[in-house]
């Protein structure tokens, strides 16, 4: 540990930095990107660096609104199967290409093709079947049926609008070449360890304060707070609970809590043993006490889940979660053959420090099935191999059971529980990791997308989940609060509830105000 802080505080230092409000904003954290093509990108990580680059037609506020970005207006039909769009004018793209109806277009269809395989395609594939230019600046939207959450999907960083001609031109090589309309320019990716942005001295909106962001990839948490006490690092993102207090009592330091729509959950691959039987996923779940996990581990900050998504999500509706029996789980591992004698083994598979204390959950977890008589091995990946790993396809797929996360970025439930559970989403052409199925859930779930009704919708969520909950395809861990640590000097930085982090508004106080 030591030897890595070492190395990365030399890198840091070695790296240029420029004074004033030209100065380099530095964030760590806790993964480095896996791609910066942003329909590929399926991690907040990725996410955060790719938004400041790469704008959306809408965006989702931090206080749960939709508002139009590189869209001016927009107007429904008045069957709502067709969506006009209204683009700003006068935008470029980094490279100089124009930002216009043809782009918009090239991108959605890019977003939901089978030839890029994008996990996300499911925001629009099937729901949105015709891209129309009218002008050079309008485009619509073309549903067969109304689309309930078209607004929130196209909020999503996948999304985002990116330059057709840098995406020809580069091929393969644009996944690390990102060229958007944003208020920061691609720079430099030096993998595992940082990616580094320009401001965008053309920008069309308020232009940043300062000049560069670089964002560092530190997956020990310890060295992540390190950066940040010496000053090395501006942000430092999932404090841990430990090192909140000494922290705080900083002064040159500001612990920020942020609430967050990221549900922290370990999926059952269902289709081979043992997760197969319901009775051993149910065992799982009561075998884990999840209220001690929070207070202890997380150190308060989060939730226990009693749904599939947060609260605060349209959709959301509590519909329970398993108490904390261990005499009940030894009961049903017994009912399902496995006995002291013949007790059940089982390897857990854990990011490190991708989610808030994420490998100490699972080790907790590991300790509490132990008091169960189940026997699991802990195994990690570096996190690029780890989301390669829970994405193979049924036949190659090794997981039994897996850590991940799943932050509502749209505040719709469709985006998560349609992309988590319908059976069409299944690895690795979804994110239904598990291979969990139910054709009553995929009924419930089709018919709460195009639902124009909101009560209508909130209750064909509330049965979905109580499908789900009965079901039982996840132990249902908990949500996250974000505990980030942000050195004063530093005003105006968003750390937004879908986990992105903002720096386009951010600027360095000055001595005086300081």
């Amino acid at each position: 540990m030591r030897t890595k802080l070492l190395a990365l505080l030399a890198l840091v230092l070695a790296l240029p930095i420029a004074l004033g409000q030209g100065r380099t904003l530095i964030i760590a954290q806790g993964t480095d990107p896996t791609t910066l093509d942003a329909p590929l990108a399926t991690d907040s990580p990725s996410a955060t660096v790719v938004n400041h680059v790469v704008e959306t037609l809408f965006e989702y506020t931090p206080d749960g609104k939709i508002q139009p970005l590189l869209v001016e207006r927009y107007s429904f039909s008045s069957d709502r199967k067709t969506l006009t769009l209204y683009l700003r004018k006068g935008i470029k793209f980094h490279d100089g290409t124009d930002f216009n109806a043809e782009a918009v277009k090239f991108n959605l269809e890019r977003l939901i093709s089978q030839e890029l395989a994008s996990a996300f395609a499911f925001l629009l594939r099937g729901r949105v079947t015709a891209f129309e230019v009218v002008d050079s600046h309008t485009l619509r939207l073309r549903m067969p049926e109304p689309f309930a959450p078209v607004l929130a999907h196209l909020t999503h960083s996948s999304t985002g609008i990116q330059s057709p001609t840098a995406i020809r031109r580069l091929g393969v090589g644009y996944r690390d070449n990102p060229v958007g309309t944003g208020p920061y320019k691609f720079d430099r990716w030096q993998k595992g360890q940082f990616v580094e942005l320009v401001r965008n001295e053309d920008y069309w909106g308020r232009k940043p304060a300062i000049e560069r962001l670089r964002f560092l990839a530190v997956p020990e948490a310890a060295t992540r707070m390190a950066l940040v006490e010496t000053g090395q690092a501006h942000v430092a993102v999932r404090v841990p609970p430990q090192d909140v207090q000494r922290l705080n009592a900083r002064p040159e330091i500001e612990v920020v809590t942020t609430p967050s729509v990221r549900t922290i959950f370990f999926y059952f691959n269902q289709s081979k043993k043992p997760f197969d039987d319901i009775r051993v996923r149910k065992a799982i779940n009561h075998a884990i006490n999840k209220e001690e996990i929070v207070k202890f581990v997380l150190g308060g900050f989060g939730r226990v889940s009693d749904a599939p998504i947060s609260p605060g999500i349209f959709g959301y509706t509590k519909v329970g979660s398993y108490e904390y029996n261990p005499n009940l789980a030894r009961q049903l591992l017994a009912q399902a053959g496995y006995t002291a004698q013949n007790p059940l083994r089982i390897t857990i598979h854990s990011p490190n420090g991708r989610y808030l204390q994420d490998i100490r959950v699972t080790e907790a977890v590991q300790s509490q099935l132990r008091a169960v008589g189940v026997q699991a091995q802990i195994q990690t990946l570096e996190w690029g191999a780890y989301l390669a790993a829970t994405n193979q396809p049924r036949e190659r797929n090794e997981i039994q059971m897996a850590m991940l996360g799943w932050g509502t970025v749209t505040g719709d439930a469709d985006y998560g529980l349609y992309g988590l559970f319908h059976s069409s989403q299944q690895a690795p052409n979804g994110f239904n990791r598990g291979f969990y199925a139910n054709p009553r859930l995929d009924r419930v779930l089709e018919q709460a997308r195009v639902a124009t009704n909101p009560q209508a919708r909130q209750q064909l969520y509330r049965t979905a989940m109580q499908i789900i909950y009965n079901d039982v395809p996840w132990v249902f861990l908990h949500s996250e609060q974000q505990v980030t640590a942000i050195r004063r000097e530093v005003q105006g930085f968003v750390v937004h509830p879908t986990e992105r982090l903002i720096a386009s508004g951010a600027s360095f106080r000055t001595s005086a105000e300081r």
